[in-house]
């Protein structure tokens, strides 16, 4: 359990006492830097510090909060990391607010998905992303601040307690298809029944296919496992947060996008899904300067904006430079009859000439290493499907990858 004491004490020690009560043995460690801890952690401060490079008393001395916070979080986050390493950890828990959050999530962030995480902070009601980032932790909020226990606080302080005394013993249902060789593949809802029908004949294969939502957060979690070894093929084929990376939409998954495979040196598979939009929130957050572009209200939370020619040009330009590093067999494949659901004859967002700009652009810049194929069909069409799933599983049997592991 992560907390500050010296801001947070009382609530730590009833949440101590409640998993107590529950069983579980409660292993305390103290982020804070400024006050005194009004009872004795397992884990003290300045130990952590120390695995910053910090010294504790310098950073109290100093009085620069965000200093001590930054300091906190890489010392937490290494502590846990090689703390988990070599003892059984069940679950983690903490509390916090900015600043507690900040520390906690950032040692969670190290931990492996399916241990249980559960942060309690005032943060947890706003943008969470950038404490979750690509880990599988859960928030919850407080509703009243961490000001001392009250009939409030008392009640979802106690309910975080036993959720996480229940994750931690309870169990866990094995993998259904636990022998199963994972792949990986990325989806958006106007993707979604090319994807679908891949898992079918995927899995009618023998493979397990992890879909990741291509959300900024879906993609960076996808290069997370890959760079850890869990995946043995890519199905790439919503690379949508590309176009937001590129034009500044709100669904990014940061510039080094579409990489972590080709370093892995894994084989991928790698369509143009969804690089018809752009994504925003609600119509009113889309910024100024886009106003007179053509935009579709995909729900009253989502609106998109369609991609131009030049910045489809871009995309498939990066693509190219992308691909071209990649040190495994890589496949591009163009649905020459639309990207998305919404990019069909008929649909909003159908523009032949910019999808055109992005296809030529790949066809110019593709290297050698990388196959093209180019097909009469639409992204959402089975015969799209099919040929990706032909194309993946003939470069796994070149590399002597199977189904069953």
């Amino acid at each position: 359990m992560i907390g500050t004491l010296d801001t947070k004490g009382a609530e730590i020690q009833f949440l101590r006492e409640r998993l107590a009560a529950a069983g579980a043995q409660v292993l305390v460690v103290d982020v804070g830097v400024l006050g005194a801890a009004p009872f004795e952690p397992d884990v003290p401060r300045d130990a952590i510090a120390a695995h910053a490079g910090a010294a504790l008393s310098e950073l109290a001395a100093a009085g620069d909060r965000g200093a001590a916070v930054a300091a906190m979080q890489e010392g937490l986050a290494k502590w846990l990391a090689r703390y988990s390493a070599g003892n059984p950890v069940a679950g983690v828990l903490a509390i916090g607010g900015s600043a507690g959050t900040s520390i906690a999530t950032a040692g969670m962030r190290e931990l492996p998905v399916g241990l249980p995480k559960l942060m309690v902070s005032t943060l947890a009601a706003g943008n969470t992303r950038p404490f979750i980032g690509t880990a599988d932790i859960c928030m919850m909020y407080p509703v009243a601040d961490f000001t001392g226990l009250n009939r409030v606080t008392r009640t979802v302080l106690a309910n975080a307690g036993n959720a996480m005394a229940g994750m931690c013993s309870l169990p866990v249902p094995a993998p259904e298809h636990a022998r199963r060789a994972p792949l990986a593949a990325t989806m958006f809802g106007v993707t979604t029944p090319c994807v679908d029908q891949v898992r079918k004949l995927l899995e009618a294969e023998g493979f397990e296919l992890l879909v990741f939502h291509a959300t900024g957060a879906g993609g960076q979690a996808m290069e997370r496992l890959i760079r850890d070894g869990f995946v043995q093929g890519v199905l790439d084929i919503t690379t949508t947060e590309l176009a937001d990376e590129l034009v500044g939409g709100i669904l990014s998954a940061g510039p080094s996008r579409l990489e972590e495979a080709g370093r892995m040196g894994i084989p991928q598979v790698i369509s143009v899904g969804a690089l018809d939009m752009v994504n925003f929130g609600p119509v009113d957050t889309v910024p100024e300067k886009f106003r007179g572009r053509k935009l579709y209200r995909h729900n009253p939370a989502v609106t998109l904006m369609r991609t131009t020619a030049r910045e489809n040009a871009e995309l498939g330009r990066l693509i190219a430079e992308k691909t071209a590093r990649a040190a495994g067999p890589v496949a591009v494949i163009l649905p020459l009859r639309g990207v998305s659901a919404i990019d069909a004859a008929g649909q909003p967002f159908h523009d032949p000439e910019a999808d055109e700009a992005l296809f030529a652009a790949l066809r110019a810049n593709l290297s050698g290493n990388v196959k093209l194929v180019e097909m009469d069909a639409h992204i959402n069409d089975p015969i799209f499907a099919a040929r990706t799933v032909a194309e993946l599983l003939s470069m796994l049997k070149g590399t002597g990858q199977n189904a069953d592991t």
